[in-house]
């Protein structure tokens, strides 16, 4: 009997396992919001230079009809106007030009030379967003790449996270690390909206980085330990749902609140509910056997088939039952293998580098779309739903495509598509904004279909021995590649095609590179090194399954 067929004997997929996944995937709707935060919170208003003070008296004309009646005219004699009739973001004259309420003057095409920087400070316009932190700390024109270097720095804290939690919860369990990261991300949440400045915010948005990936990792680890297999299909899909209906929930709630500092307080707080009913959380049964606590986890089985109404099936369970239903990843476990077997062999070298580029590429070109939704003319609030609302159908489509048609053509396909929407929407006139958009809401769906495809044709392609290996690996390379993006997106205060040109390409690479990977559908999972490099594994193929996007 295998550790499978245990679980359908204590119950299967009964009221313990409903429960637990419905506790578990809860705090999923708000982590996919924070992943998005700052396309509201650090979104940028239209704003111009603060007018100077002596504006209104500095060399006055003596003509009253030359005198400006209203702001609008005050504002027109003090800002130069950019390409589009609209004030300068940046500067400002040095003195009034009372001549251009004169109508024959104001259509006159003059080269402006005597301005000067916004050394007053910034008006902004408040009719969309009351404050958010570029008005906040006044994150525009000289400063206005700091805006994008703090949102590499969340990514940074994202990737650390999954490296420093994937590891503790290794070794100290997938429930104690969840809950901290509960806690961590409602603690530094909160102190985020408190952030007395742009380093603190910095350091707080790191640490909500680092709690994000601890509670992905840790939350689907124990989503599938504790449900069957033929099961964990569709609670990986609710996971992966979750996660969509997050990035829907996330304009809502920005509208509702649209002062960044109540809008990250919202969706900071409920982690300290989260964080409390985190401790009836039960600890993974597989992970207390193949760390050696075998008593406890029949103590928890013991639990959750008396919860099932399963207790006498429970009360048979001992760890004689235990050793014996999980021989074989005993066996495995006591193997020991590094991240140099990801490039020891061929085979796994050669799966380790196509499958890298694709982590990597995906998720790059992915928040290079999700994290520049401003520049769509769109109201930015109807373009975060469209974003989210294309998942949907963008991971049904995946699923479909990876049981009938294949992984590798699915794979490779999503991300070449994605590319060429990228790149695409270069050559479409900035005036054509539908068109603009439905190119990039196509580009995101094909990358989330991407990321759905990773996670299971990542795990198909390594063998057991080192299939967490590979995974973190990949994760890693994403995270990596969430990191650069914003960096990438610096270069268009210089080059403006050369972001889209970056983040289209990519993708269109990692897609060539992908059509070199073996196909996995039906094919069995293979165990060790060996099997890979042979090509003969001997274990019947696991389910897809949907989990959520970084």
């Amino acid at each position: 009997m295998t550790f499978a067929e245990l679980l359908d004997r204590i119950g299967g997929m009964g009221r313990f396992q409903v429960l637990h996944v419905a506790l578990l995937v809860t705090p999923v709707l708000l982590t996919a919001s924070h992943n998005l935060l700052q396309n509201f919170s650090a979104a940028i208003p239209e704003h111009h230079c603060r007018i100077r003070p002596s504006s209104n008296a500095t060399a006055r004309p003596t003509n009253r009809t030359q005198r400006p009646g209203s702001e609008e005219e005050i504002l027109w004699i003090s800002i130069p106007k950019d390409a589009s009739g609209k004030p300068e973001r940046c500067r400002r004259f040095v003195t009034p030009r009372w001549h251009l309420l004169n109508a024959s003057a104001a259509g006159e095409n003059e080269t402006w030379t005597d301005t000067e920087p916004c050394r007053d400070g910034w008006v902004y316009d408040r009719s969309v967003f009351s404050n958010t932190i570029v008005m906040e700390w006044d994150l525009v024109c000289d400063l206005r790449t700091r805006r994008q270097i703090a949102q590499s720095i969340y990514m940074g804290g994202v990737l650390v996270g999954a490296l420093v939690f994937g590891t503790l919860a290794d070794r100290f369990g997938r429930k104690a690390v969840l809950s901290w990261s509960y806690l961590q991300m409602a603690i530094a949440g909160l102190c985020t909206a408190f952030a007395p400045s742009l380093a603190a915010y910095c350091v707080f948005r790191f640490l909500v980085g680092m709690a994000l990936s601890g509670i992905i990792l840790n939350c689907m680890s124990l989503v599938l330990e504790w449900v069957p297999t033929k099961v964990r299909t569709v609670a990986g899909t609710v996971v992966g749902y979750c996660a969509t209906f997050g990035q829907i929930l996330l304009p809502g709630l920005a509208y509702a609140l649209p002062d960044w500092r109540w809008l990250q307080f919202a969706a900071s707080i409920p982690f300290f509910v989260f964080f409390m009913y985190s401790w009836w959380f039960a600890e993974s049964a597989r992970w207390l056997v193949l760390s050696g606590k075998i008593e406890q986890a029949v103590e928890v089985l013991k639990k959750v088939a008396q919860i099932n109404g399963k207790k006498e099936e429970g009360e048979k369970l001992s760890t004689e039952v235990l050793k014996s239903n999980m021989q074989k990843e005993l066996t495995l476990v006591q193997s020991s293998y590094t991240l140099v077997s990801l490039v020891r062999t061929p085979t796994v070298r050669r799966i380790s580098c196509c499958i890298s580029s694709v982590w990597f590429a995906t998720s790059f070109a992915y928040y290079g779309l999700a994290m520049d939704l401003q520049n769509f003319g769109f109201s930015i609030y109807l373009i975060q739903v469209a974003f989210g609302v294309i998942d949907i159908p963008a991971k049904l489509g995946a699923a479909i495509g990876m049981s009938y048609v294949g992984r590798r053509t699915t794979q490779a396909s999503s991300v070449i598509v994605a590319g060429l929407a990228i790149l695409a929407n270069i050559f479409v006139p900035a005036d054509l904004r539908a068109l603009r958009t439905s190119l990039a809401v196509l580009g995101k769906g094909c990358l989330a279909s991407s990321f759905n495809c990773l996670y299971l044709y990542t795990g198909e392609l390594y063998p057991t021995v080192i299939r967490q290996t590979g995974m973190g690996m990949g994760s890693t390379l994403a995270r990596v590649g969430g990191i650069v993006a914003p960096m990438i997106r610096m270069t268009g205060e210089y080059f403006p095609y050369l972001p889209p040109l970056i983040y289209g390409t990519a993708p269109i690479l990692s897609g060539i590179a992908a059509i070199f990977l073996p196909e996995t559908l039906h094919e069995p999972l293979p165990d060790t090194i060996e099997e890979v490099e042979s090509g003969s594994p001997k274990k019947q193929p696991i389910a897809a399954s949907n989990v959520t996007s970084p």
